[in-house]
């Protein structure tokens, strides 16, 4: 069994210490979340166990060939590369067998009469039989179909962040490693390629390290939390909903060891004030205990139970209202005759597939993009407050109670009670000494926060976030997600995240591209169930239709079996609807991986049209079929 062992590992930061005296052990199948408040040391310790630095104190202890994939937040991949170079740069012979195969295929394609090529093609394709290297490169390809990846002949230098953290995902992913640590996979994943990923770990054969915000995930992945809070890592078995409640249980043991320790102090205080003399091993004995008692006193630190409650101004009758909205880029609808009322006190999520047009229409309602045609209308006393998914540009080498003063040195919470800037900071996870901190030295996440806070204090009445789960650890998460039942003005919000859309929406606007826009209303989790059982539904079966009745007129009650042309019909329909089955699912790869690309989706959009009726036509001729077959 391959393992990892860190013993006393030591880390810290200026002042502040990350992680002290840390030891774990990583075994082969471990499912491990690691979850902690931004800037508590997380990315500091997966870059130690992987060996992009040491810790200050402490060592990791492995075998000799034991390999370590690290998928970071943002992958540092060379940008003079294409994705096929850049993916296979593993180690493993077989890879560079691979990319050498698929290169002389590329060209072999495109110059089928070249004798040299195909002489090469055929001795790499020997190698391939005698390697069994087909059956890594059907593996591969299946990583690179569930990403969304298909032009592997791009340069990385073309690649978005979201492309690029992909690319990054399917290299470390196609390694195979004996440890796998992914650092945020699901920001900039489609849904279903993140529920493709939580099924790929759960049959993954090494072991398996992951921070995330996205707590549906860590509940369908992993077998055990560790958790790094002021220092200190603290380990639970079981997934996030077995850690949330271990966590209540030991938090609570500690407060109820520390209200013993301070009674127990005031009682030994009383003795030491009569005057007690170390005359005596005894009493010498029992004023030493005294001293380490009183060093012990004040230290418990836990995350505290923390809310916002800052007020918004008054928000009128009437918020937005789109009639007839259209808007197009070129061939690509983003809007269709879309018509929409937003109310006050609305809890609106807006999901679906990327490049669909869900940040274009914040851009709209922000008055940033003009409609082609129709109306919109925002309402006289909407404020709004946008939080969007790249942070203001902040200066570095502001402290971070100066960048918040510039907004206010206090707001008013919804009671009436004013609120200082340095209490607004505690509250959101900035204890008291980091308000003086130089912005530069913030982690990301923390950044993020502190953008979130800046929004907030400007008390809007009309919440527009995008992404707001990318980048924000779960403790912020929660303390937000407070925030905003609390929240009296509108709240809109653009997410993948299954877990916050659930907690913080209950109307949903799912963009499914070239302006079908569906409506539910209900939980996230409940809709994609319904869409599940649809397809479900709607999918061809290999058993005898008895009770359905088909999609087509049926002939004549007379008729009780197939006819010979039926028959031939019958004999290649099954292969007909797998063929397009997968050109519709090459499609919707296609349409996901060009989602900044308006033009070629449209002109995708409109093949997948095509390609999705004669599905339906298909299908409904297999149930008519089915009746008359002979069993």
């Amino acid at each position: 069994m391959q393992t990892l062992r860190a013993e006393g590992l030591t880390s810290t930061y200026g002042e502040k210490v990350l992680f002290q005296d840390v030891n774990f052990l990583i075994n082969e199948h471990d499912r491990i979340g690691l979850i902690g408040t931004n800037g508590s040391g997380k990315t500091s310790l997966l870059n130690v166990i992987a060996g992009d630095t040491n810790a200050d104190q402490g060592q990791i202890i492995k075998p000799g060939d034991y390999t370590i994939g690290y998928l970071r937040q943002q992958p540092q991949l060379p940008a003079d590369l294409t994705i096929t170079q850049a993916i296979f740069t593993g180690e493993q012979p077989v890879f560079d067998l691979i990319r050498r195969y698929e290169e002389v295929l590329a060209a072999y394609s495109l110059n089928p009469n070249d004798a040299q090529l195909a002489d090469r093609y055929a001795k790499l394709q020997t190698q391939m039989d005698q390697t069994d290297a087909w059956e890594v490169e059907s593996q591969i390809k299946t990583i690179l179909t569930q990403l969304h990846i298909d032009n592997l002949d791009q340069p990385i230098s073309e690649l978005s962040g979201g492309q690029l953290k992909r690319v990054g995902m399917a290299q470390v992913l196609i390694q195979q490693p004996d440890l796998l640590i992914l650092d945020e996979p699901t920001n900039h994943l489609d849904l279903d390629s993140i529920v493709w990923l939580q099924d790929y770990l759960a049959s993954y054969a090494g072991a398996v390290l992951i921070v995330t915000h996205d707590r549906y995930f860590l509940d369908q992945v992993t077998n055990h939390i560790w958790e790094l809070s002021f220092g200190e890592m603290y380990h639970y078995d079981g997934n996030y909903q077995a850690f949330v409640e271990q966590k209540a249980a030991r938090v609570a043991l500690a407060q109820e060891t520390e209200k013993k320790r301070q009674s127990l102090y005031q009682k030994e205080l009383s003795w030491i004030k009569t005057g007690a003399k170390a005359r005596s091993t005894k009493q010498k004995g029992r004023i030493n205990r005294f001293n380490e008692l009183k060093d012990q006193l004040g230290k418990l630190q836990v995350d505290q139970d923390v809310s916002i409650t800052m007020g918004s101004q008054r928000l009128g009758k009437d918020v937005i209202a789109m009639e007839n909205a259209n808007l197009a880029f070129d061939d690509l609808t983003i809007l269709h005759d879309f018509n929409w009322l937003v109310q006050a006190g609305d809890r609106i999520g807006i999901s679906g597939v990327n490049g669909a047009g869900k940040t274009t229409l914040f851009k709209i309602l922000m008055e940033q993009l003009p409609l082609d045609s129709g109306t919109l209308k925002i309402g006289e006393t909407v404020k709004f407050g946008y939080y969007s998914q790249q942070t203001e540009p902040i200066p570095e080498d502001k402290r971070v109670i100066e960048y918040l003063s510039e907004v206010a040195e206090s707001v008013v919470d919804k009671n009436g009670e004013r609120i200082e800037v340095t209490n607004l900071l505690e509250r959101f996870l900035f204890p008291r000494f980091m308000h003086g901190t130089l912005i530069r030295k913030l982690s990301g996440g923390e950044k993020r926060r502190l953008f979130l806070l800046k929004i907030l204090m400007q008390q809007p009445n009309v919440l527009l976030m995008d992404e707001p789960t990318n980048d924000l650890d779960i403790g912020t998460l929660a303390v937000l997600e407070d925030y905003l039942d609390d929240f009296a003005g509108t709240v809109i919000t653009i997410s993948h995240d299954r877990y916050f859309l659930d907690r913080v929406a209950d109307q949903l606007l799912i963009f499914k591209g070239n302006g079908v826009i569906d409506r539910h209303v209900g939980l996230f989790t409940d809709y994609l169930d319904r869409e599940a059982n649809q397809a479900t539904t709607a999918a061809p079966k290999p058993v005898k239709k008895v009770t359905e009745q088909p999609a087509v007129a049926k002939e004549p009650t007379v008729k009780t079996k197939l006819t010979y042309a039926e028959r031939l019909e019958w004999d290649q329909i099954n292969e007909e609807l797998d063929d397009l089955a997968n050109q519709q699912a090459e499609l919707e790869t296609a349409m996901a991986e060009n989602g900044d690309n308006y033009e070629k989706l449209a002109k995708l959009q409109g093949q997948l049209n095509v390609v999705t009726k004669a599905l339906d036509e298909k299908t409904a001729r297999w149930e008519y079929l089915s009746e008359y077959v002979d069993e």
